[in-house]
């Protein structure tokens, strides 16, 4: 990510290390490139503040002409990727292995005293100097744990943290990661340098991260049989693949090591472990996507990047889903079919927890793919209504969802409810979650009378199976308060919302993610009640908290924002709103991309703001622009491309020209009949705006046809709620 130079600092007359952020060319993603430059700047904050002999000393850092600098201390020596190297890549003698583990464990167990965990720790980050002492170097992707939010901000870009051959399982699989996944590449570290090759020694990047999650490592001393026993020892410990199996943290690493006493010289020249050989026959099944943007980078004694054959991916893919890389469809178990082995049903818990990592990651379409493989396994091992399959499935519907596919999601849920219930009784907690998920859903689809019956049933046998403030129970309550505002009930709404909110305070704390959520509901209600000054006020503190406990750019803490921004427009405000939404368009481009549909949402009341305050030609350009982007990103007949098409229409109309508004309108009007149905409420108020706007060009006849279209439609709606 950048290059270092010898310089001099001429103000201390000493020499230094100057790294500075690698120039990116033009053409390179905007925001590729501010997430790059926000790593190099939290790698400087993270590494001034360390003050340990086994880190590098960090002096200065800043910005020059656009090029970001760090200056740390000149370390005069060579990395351990350096001394394998130098060494014919064979492995180092034993006591200098155990200097460095025991150096490294030491700086390690500071680190993360200081809430830092490294999460790039490889031979190429680890320096011995010339005196001996060993530091630890490029805390470039260090995660704070002060800076939470900052950290979900630079891992959700879809750039892979991390190097494979290095990486720890839970790392590769998207799950919380803490100062054990540092013992874990501690553990691959020391691997290569007692043996001459990183643990899995394999020639791409899926054969690399398959057998970090999957295949227990060659224990060291079977490839060199003079490495002390109680080392071997410790290193396999590292490398445990769940981090509640390592040793608790690196100060036990450095008491195991220092209590062992040193050990004695060994020969230079050891045995170079075989690396196993992973691939089959093409058979054209394509990488996954949520795979293909995974660099494999340098190990430590290789010369350039490691690459991923078609034939590796097909050979591991086919592993990986236990799918025939030759395209055969595996036969249906027969009825003497041995029992499933322990070992497959753990590499499909294993798959299971990385769908789910990913779905944490937002990337619900590739959860999806990998749960979707998970099922089918688990269903022909296990049977359809093993809790492991209907897990799953589960998991399956609860993508689809996320990806817009409510009806998919719907019939999967149905599906899964009535085996729960089947299996495990109609009040057992993952048949009621799986109820409860089917309510949200018919809600996505609009069927909020259907959603409602389904919350009421769910939160009767939670109250009664779990008592009101169970935090199960509670969440249903806020999904019920959420619908009754959709089914226009905002009285009801709000007082259920205020009552969760409180119970919710009470129970998980004012700050809790969960209550914030609930009183960001409750504000919803009071702008539906018409109480904006208090809705405005509500709003506010959640923004404020939010910013607090999850960080100011966190997704949530952008929302509540963005619904003050629309108090404050609803309170006549539009200078006030109007400051606001530059700033949160500056914000959400910086965070999320400039096309993201929340900063489309963003710069869309952006435009609106500019309507309120009489600048119609600057909100023309905002909404034509906004317009354009969202067709291209979202579809021209999506219901956002349509919300800005309209606006473009108004403000025509506010200019006086009608002629264009008219086209702009009939246009909204046949889509939205076409997407939603005649006679859907947005659809039926566009046909009223094509009847205003023939009324303003003369066209009364048209205009009135039209004016009784709309209330015979709106007749024909209200008898039927």
């Amino acid at each position: 990510m950048g290059s270092v130079w010898r310089a001099r600092d001429e103000a201390l007359g000493r020499q230094v290390a100057v790294k500075c952020l690698q120039p990116l060319a033009p053409q390179n993603d905007p925001s590729v490139t501010r997430v790059l430059r926000e790593r190099f700047r939290r790698e400087a904050r993270a590494a001034a503040g360390l003050q340990h002999r086994g880190v590098t000393v960090v002096h200065d850092f800043g910005e020059s002409d656009g090029l970001l600098y760090l200056v740390m201390e000149l370390l005069e020596g060579r990395s351990l990727s350096q001394l394998l190297r130098d060494n014919g890549n064979r492995p180092l003698p034993v006591a200098e292995v155990a200097d460095i583990a025991t150096q490294v464990a030491q700086a390690l167990a500071y680190t993360h005293q200081q809430g830092i965990v490294h999460r790039d720790l490889k031979p190429a980050n680890i320096f011995r100097v010339t005196d001996g002492t060993v530091k630890i170097c490029d805390f470039g992707i260090a995660r704070l744990e002060r800076d939470i939010g900052l950290s979900t901000r630079l891992t959700a870009t879809g750039i892979a943290l991390g190097t494979p051959h290095y990486m720890s399982p839970e790392q590769i699989s998207g799950s919380a990661v803490d100062q054990r996944s540092d013992l874990y590449s501690l553990g691959c570290v020391l691997y290569e340098i007692a043996t001459g090759a990183p643990p899995f020694d394999l020639d791409d990047t899926w054969a690399i991260l398959f057998s970090h999650q999957d295949t227990p490592p060659r224990p060291p001393r079977s490839q060199r049989a003079d490495l002390p026993e109680h080392l071997e020892r410790i290193i396999l410990d590292l490398l445990a693949k769940r981090p509640e199996q390592r040793p608790n943290d690196a100060a036990e690493v450095a008491r195991r090591l220092g209590a062992a006493g040193p050990a004695a010289p060994p020969p230079l020249v050891a045995a170079r472990g075989t690396a196993v050989t992973v691939g089959r026959e093409s058979a054209g099944l394509p990488l996954p996507v949520w795979a293909r943007g995974m660099a494999a980078g340098p190990r430590a004694v290789s010369a350039g990047t490691l690459t991923l054959t078609q034939d590796a991916a097909v050979g591991l893919i086919a592993a990986w889903t236990e799918r025939p890389a030759t395209g055969g469809v595996r036969e249906p178990p027969s009825q003497a079919s041995p029992a499933p082995s322990p070992r497959a049903l753990a590499a499909l818990a294993r798959r299971h927890d990385i769908g789910r990592g990913l779905g944490r990651l937002g990337r619900w379409s590739d959860a999806g793919e990998v749960h979707r493989s998970v099922a089918a396994e688990r269903e022909r091992l296990l049977g359809p209504d093993h809790p492991d399959t209907l897990a799953s499935r589960y998991e399956v519907a609860l993508a689809l969802s996320r990806t817009g596919r409510a009806a998919d999601a719907l019939r999967e849920y149905k599906g899964v409810a009535r085996a729960r219930s089947r299996t495990l009784g109609p009040d057992h907690p993952d048949t009621l979650a799986v109820r409860q998920e089917m309510a949200y859903v018919l809600g996505q689809l609009g069927r909020h009378f259907d959603a409602h019956r389904v919350y009421v049933s769910v939160l009767t046998a939670r109250e009664r199976v779990m008592g009101a403030d169970h935090p199960d129970t509670l969440r249903c309550r806020h999904n019920l308060a959420f619908n009754l505002s959709r089914l226009g009930r905002l009285e009801d709404s709000y007082r259920m919302a205020a009552e969760v909110a409180a119970a919710r305070a009470r129970v998980l704390g004012a700050d809790h993610p969960d209550t914030l959520l609930t009183r960001y509901e409750v504000a919803y209600a009071l702008g539906g009640l018409g109480r904006w000054e208090e809705a405005l006020e509500t709003y506010r503190e959640v923004a404020d908290a939010r910013s607090r406990a999850l960080g100011p750019d966190a997704p949530d803490t952008l929302a509540a924002r963005y619904e003050t921004g629309i108090a404050l427009g609803r309170l006549g405000r539009a200078e006030e709103a109007l400051r606001l939404y530059r700033d949160l368009v500056g914000d959400r481009t910086r965070v999320q991309g400039p096309t993201h549909p929340e900063t489309l949402r963003a710069r869309h009341s952006l435009g609106v703001s500019l309507g309120r305050l009489g600048r119609w030609e600057e909100a023309l350009a905002e909404a034509r622009e906004v317009c354009a982007l969202r067709g291209q990103a979202l579809g021209p007949e999506h219901p956002d491309t349509l919300v800005s098409r309209r606006e473009v229409a108004v403000a025509l109309g506010w200019l006086g020209r009608w002629a264009e508004a008219l086209t702009e309108y009939h246009g909204v009007a046949a889509a939205r009949a076409r997407v939603l149905g005649a006679d859907h409420p947005d659809t039926v108020a566009s046909y009223h705006d094509e009847a205003h706007c023939l009324e303003q060009l003369g066209r009364g006849a048209e205009a009135t046809q039209l004016y009784r279209r709309v209330a015979a439609l709106r007749q024909r709606r209200s008898s039927h709620t």
